[in-house]
């Protein structure tokens, strides 16, 4: 196998928001869940997309988990690298997004490190270096009160000059719409002055398309799926990958019970959460009865299987945000955030116990709990249910044939389970 290009996500919803993106710019796809076993049968693609949960820990953990997957790209044939964040630029002071980059820029040789979460479909663009959700700045965003990384500043050369120890430059709007020489001779410039990475502008798709071209020329870019779709563009356009269509065989049908678990407290899955509660049972799980042991967990396994039969069932642990925070001052941010995590893939571990093959998990660190406490290995990426959401056949499950669909928080509208539930046979 040698990969046209090779991606380091730091969720796994980021992580299949990337890989739906490439499928539909006509690379073949695959999205592994860690770095792969060298006897992991793949089959063959143009690009792998290596799922990390490494957005929110430690970040020397961070780092080694990341120079681990670019290890095994780089020996793969990729020559370009993208580390994959979210759009919303989750990350404290303390990393993870400036350490990761520092680490491999330096390992990686590269010059000036292109950075941009801009991904205009999903309504993220960045101008003049401030980073932009729909209409209002990041920091007057809903994101400025995400549970784990809330975002109170939406200028990111400052964000990001706060976690890295290289200086952060600027490519603004005017220099990317004057086309790719431009952006060239700007990233020479600050090269120049001992700038090691530069937040790029970016409002529209054709913006991406410029920074995709001037990014595969260098062995090291930073962004969101946006990134991904300017990559995966200028490799089809330049004649390096011959653009195919999205694979049926991910898609196709394996029967069987079909579950929903949310664990993500954005506005977004609150609201599709509410809808669900229309048309299918819906368990609200106690967060506090959750931290106090296991008889939460008992108690949703007992509610979902005898319903299973019958047809899709929801479990849900989130709350609003003044919950949350309520709940984080009652137990701890972290003791919280972790016990209610495992409990989700505790359940999601019954579930598929109960003979559950159709699983939908909305939040990153939800899906990045299930997935692996059911030690699946990688994903044929198939159809798109959502922008940024495509159905996920599992690749060497223990567990067998499944599909899955996994969710960040803010992707998706309100009929979201149910229109997953419609494509996921």
């Amino acid at each position: 196998m040698t990969l046209a290009l090779g991606c380091i996500a730091d969720d796994y919803t980021g992580a299949s928001d990337l890989a739906n993106t490439l499928t539909r710019a006509g690379l073949r796809t695959v999205q592994t869940i860690g770095v792969p076993a060298d006897d992991l049968a793949l089959p063959e693609v143009d690009a792998v997309v290596v799922s990390l949960k490494s957005r929110s820990i430690e970040a020397g953990l961070a780092v080694s988990r990341s120079r681990a997957a670019e290890t095994w790209l780089r020996g793969r044939g990729a020559s370009h690298v993208l580390f994959k964040i979210c759009s919303t630029f989750d990350s404290t002071d303390a990393g993870n997004i400036g350490p990761v980059m520092d680490a491999l820029r330096t390992y990686g040789g590269e010059g000036v490190v292109l950075v941009t979460p801009a991904f205009p479909e999903t309504g993220r663009t960045v101008y003049q270096g401030n980073l932009f959700v729909g209409a209002v700045p990041l920091n007057e965003s809903p994101l400025k009160d995400h549970p784990l990384n809330p975002m109170h500043d939406s200028n990111l050369v400052r964000v990001l000059a706060r976690q890295s120890k290289t200086q952060i430059g600027l490519v603004d709007l005017a220099t990317v719409t004057r086309g790719a020489e431009a952006v060239r001779a700007r990233l020479a410039e600050l090269s120049g002055k001992g700038i090691g990475a530069a937040i790029i502008d970016a409002v529209f798709d054709r913006d991406l398309e410029t920074i995709g071209l001037v990014a595969a020329g260098h062995r090291l870019s930073v962004g969101a799926s946006g990134m991904g779709l300017g990559l995966a563009r200028a490799l089809v356009s330049t004649g390096k990958v011959k653009s195919t269509a999205a694979s049926s065989e991910a898609g196709a049908a394996v029967g069987g019970p079909a579950a929903c678990l949310a664990g993500s407290c954005s506005q977004a899955t609150l609201q599709q959460i509410a809808n669900a509660e229309g048309v299918m049972p819906v368990l609200h799980l106690d967060p506090d009865r959750i931290i106090a042991g296991k008889d939460e967990v008992q108690r949703a396994l007992a509610w979902a299987k005898p319903r299973l039969a019958d047809g899709p069932v929801l479990i849900a642990s989130s709350s609003t945000p003044d919950q949350v925070a309520a709940l984080q001052a009652r137990h701890g941010r972290d003791a919280a955030g972790h016990a209610i995590e495992q409990a989700m893939a505790d359940i999601a571990e019954g579930l598929v116990r109960a003979g559950v093959k159709r699983l939908i998990v909305a939040g990153g660190e939800t899906s990045g709990a299930v997935v692996d406490r059911l030690r699946i290995p990688g994903f044929l990426v198939g159809v798109e249910i959502a922008a940024g959401v495509p159905v996920l056949r599992a690749v060497g499950a223990e567990a067998g044939e499944m599909l899955l669909a996994l969710k960040s928080g803010n992707f998706g509208g309100a009929a979201f389970f149910t229109d997953a539930l419609g494509l996921m046979r």
